[in-house]
């Protein structure tokens, strides 16, 4: 959770731009840390791996109530997710994913690919290799990293403050120890729970902007004391005491 200064420093370093024979080249992606380097700028009708990537980077920059999608199309959707990614932190919103956007999210990211912020430990305290839930170990894995993803841009658009996670992934095991629904979101990797100091009706609220399609708080029955988020397929937010 270390930012790493040196790589930082190269990462802008490598946007400087060049010009030959009068004609202004932009260099391209910085090699940043150990998790993936974007080898080109990606732009709207674009689609890969890299598109992909990218996708679950700015996953937390949808429009209110919406889910960006990853499925390595460059599509309006994901255009709009980068241009308020791009607000958010200062830059360019032109919704282009170029080495500015690039170096940005390098400096947000740690070499296991997850946010600065945000751990795989924190997120598992119940077993060491993510099995016994309802997803294979690999899938609940990848569905924490894109929920980390999300919650950092929440973390940032409160302030840059600190969000407690109380429970994170489950195995059915735990899940059944601490009295879990059958059903919840903890099995599949992507549920959390909040606590601490943003009133919980305040992470409810934002959560809504950051893709997070299962939101329940205050006023849901057993969520007096805690505000989880997750991502059901279809949307499911209750938090009455919080106007949701």
């Amino acid at each position: 959770m270390i930012r790493r200064f040196g790589r930082i420093l190269a990462a802008l370093a490598l946007t400087a731009a060049t010009t030959v024979v009068g004609v202004t080249l932009t260099a391209g992606a910085a090699h940043a840390d150990g998790c993936y380097t974007w080898g080109r700028t990606l732009s709207q009708g674009m689609s890969g791996e890299d598109v992909r990537q990218l996708q679950i980077r700015v996953s937390g920059y949808p429009d209110y109530g919406t889910v960006l999608g990853l499925d390595g199309v460059f599509g309006p959707a994901t255009r709009s997710a980068v241009i308020r990614f791009q607000q958010a932190y200062g830059l360019g919103a032109d919704g282009v994913a170029g080495p500015l956007t690039f170096n940005k999210i390098y400096a947000l990211q740690d070499d296991d690919c997850t946010p600065v912020n945000f751990s795989y430990a924190e997120w598992n305290r119940c077993n060491s290799d993510w099995s016994g839930g309802a997803v294979a170990a690999t899938t609940a894995r990848f569905n924490a990293r894109v929920s980390m993803w999300k919650l950092q841009a929440m973390r940032h658009a409160m302030g840059d403050q600190l969000l407690q996670i109380s429970s994170g992934f489950r195995s059915y095991a735990c899940n059944n120890a601490v009295g879990g629904a059958a059903n919840s979101r903890h099995l599949y990797g992507d549920g959390v729970d909040l606590v601490g100091s943003h009133s919980l009706c305040r992470l409810a609220q934002q959560a809504r902007y950051h893709g997070f399609s299962n939101i329940l708080g205050p006023g849901y029955p057993g969520h007096n004391d805690h505000t989880h988020l997750g991502n059901t397929p279809s949307r499911s937010w209750s938090a009455p005491t919080c106007g949701i």
